[in-house]
């Protein structure tokens, strides 16, 4: 009786009331830590995303410690919250490198040489990463998948491959248009974050479905195409060989792909062992998404949320202007403790003042193409912004053209450079202490006079004390202020409200290639290539020969 009374007292103590006397099972298994599902999630993929900014910090739902059972009551241990989101992963990634032939091990031994490249990406992915372990963990799919993105954009949201992917999580632009990632010359869904994460969660579940619930086998069909991998499971098949991801034949790529993703973990898991030191990420939200209601000057939506400009494009890297898409999305990702503060500055916005217009009546020899170019538009913007049909303007007629609010001033490097610099070659201008002559040649603008030097139109109209009206002539003499070397892979707003961000790509040459069919797939000139590679602009190409690319990013969205 007193041993009951004990007992009692003890489960009072411990805030549970239990009717009769218990026993202590000192032989019970501890409760597997996968019954301590995540919180429940929707069955539709598009209703699944957990709010980020009502979200709170993930806690440790791997924790093994033993536990008390008692006859009808199982005390579970305390709950431990991470502060830093890295523990928290490293706790609780389930993907299984058992049966690997050593390649995990390979890709592992690279990340643990290469700490400060590790040091570079968990920078950028600092913003990010809460949020994509949110989406992750609203699925109830692996949480290793949050780090997918290590391996394909090393956490860049401006990654830009060779084959034209983009984004975090590189979706070519056919297969972004497939999950309904939209691309245009106002915005790339493929680089917006909470789109990109959304389409490429769904794209994962669709393709874990689709063989038979193996991940290993998803995650390689998301590399190569699920074409690639069924192919190589026929044919092992019909060899009597083993189906799963290690024994499978597949290109040298996916080979790596997979265990790269395992040995990110791994290392994540016990970076301490391996020597490895990651910048800690709070275990805490840090973006919250606002529906601005409309288009917006992302300028005044950096200033209405007590932001940066730079801040703004680096959490909405989807938008390739100054201003939102006319058509949508309309949503915003801003700071969490920003996100009162942009709606209280929203709601008292007057509509007129979300965006700025300005008017250009229409003169002898305009055409809407030559009116795009000159603003740095395009024909299609200005006839939805006019009501036009078809390419018919009037003399007189006034067009409404839309202009970015932000200023010279604000022109700054906003992204990390990296050390790819562009040399200049070439034997029409003269360099001296850094001044460059160019002489302008046939069908050059002073738009791309500054994207072929890396610099801006009002830096350019400045130093040649020109208008915005200027009109230049063959053989003028511009002058440039520049070294013979300037960064790439940077990312920049010109004082015309252009998003540049550029990027270094190695393409190596195909059969039947030339130098205007790759210029043309980049959208770059065949002079820069030439320039950029020390070739003559009428060089013949041979297969296998490799071109250095500087990119525009933003300029390569299309509209489908």
């Amino acid at each position: 009786m007193k041993r009951c009374t004990i007992l009692a007292a003890l489960l009072c103590a411990c805030g549970l009331l239990v009717s009769g006397c218990a026993t202590l099972d000192h032989n019970a298994p501890a409760k597997s830590a996968s019954t301590a599902a995540p919180a429940a999630a929707s069955s539709t993929p598009a209703a699944s995303a957990a709010s980020a900014d009502t979200a709170t910090p993930i806690p440790d739902l791997n924790d093994n410690s033993p536990q008390i059972k008692w006859e009808n009551i199982t005390i579970a241990p305390a709950v431990i919250n991470y502060d830093n989101l890295w523990d928290y992963l490293g706790k609780n990634f389930s993907l299984s490198s058992a049966g690997g032939d050593g390649r995990v091990q390979g890709e592992l031994n690279w990340y643990a040489d290469h700490g400060a490249y590790l040091q570079r990406m968990a920078n950028r992915a600092s913003p990010y990463l809460y949020y994509i372990v949110q989406q992750v963990r609203s699925r109830k799919m692996p949480l290793d998948i949050a780090l997918l993105p290590v391996v394909e954009s090393a956490y860049d949201p401006y990654g830009y491959s060779v084959a034209r992917a983009a984004g975090l999580w590189q979706f070519i632009p056919d297969t972004g248009r497939h999950w309904d990632l939209k691309q245009n010359w106002w915005y790339d869904g493929r680089r917006d974050i909470a789109a990109s994460t959304n389409a490429a969660l769904d794209y994962l579940q669709y393709l874990h479905t689709q063989f038979n619930n193996d991940w290993l086998l998803a995650l390689a069909a998301y590399n190569s195409g699920s074409g690639t991998v069924e192919y190589a499971i026929r044919r092992n098949q019909a060899r009597g060989l083993p189906t799963d991801f290690w024994h499978l034949d597949l290109p040298a790529q996916t080979r790596a792909y997979v265990p790269r993703l395992l040995a990110i973990c791994k290392l994540v898991a016990a970076s301490g062992h391996y020597g490895v030191s990651l910048p800690p990420i709070p275990n805490q939200p840090y973006l919250a998404e606002v529906n601005v209601g409309g288009q917006i000057d992302l300028a005044k939506a950096a200033k209405l949320a007590g932001i940066t400009t730079d801040q703004m494009y680096m959490l909405n890297p989807g938008f390739n202007r100054w201003a939102t898409d006319p058509n949508g999305p309309y949503t915003l990702l801003v700071p969490i403790d920003k996100k009162n503060e942009f709606m209280t500055a929203l709601a008292a916005l007057p509509p007129h003042d979300r965006v700025q217009w300005d008017t250009h009546r229409v003169k002898n020899g305009d055409t809407l193409g030559g009116i795009a170019f000159r603003y740095h538009t395009t024909v299609a913007v200005l006839r939805q912004l006019n009501g036009i049909h078809g390419n018919l303007i009037r003399l007189h007629q006034m067009l409404l053209i839309p202009v970015s609010r932000r200023t010279l001033a604000d022109a700054t490097l906003m992204a990390e450079a990296r050390v790819a610099r562009i040399p200049h070659y070439g034997h029409d201008r003269h360099e001296s202490h850094g001044r460059i002559i160019h002489p302008v040649r046939p069908g050059e603008s002073l738009w791309s006079i500054a994207r072929r030097y890396r610099v801006n139109v009002a830096e350019l109209r400045h130093w040649n004390g020109l208008h915005a009206d200027s009109i230049l002539h063959v053989g003028q003499k511009i002058t440039i202020y520049s070294s013979r070397s300037r960064v790439v892979d940077t990312a920049y707003t010109t004082g015309q409200g252009l998003h540049n961000v550029l990027r270094t790509v190695y393409y190596t040459v195909r059969e039947g290639d030339s130098l205007y069919s790759i210029s043309t797939h980049f959208k770059v000139s065949v002079s820069d290539i030439a320039d950029w590679n020390g070739i003559d602009p009428h060089h013949y190409l041979h297969a296998g020969e490799q071109l250095k690319l500087y990119v525009d990013v933003s300029d390569q969205s299309s509209n489908g």
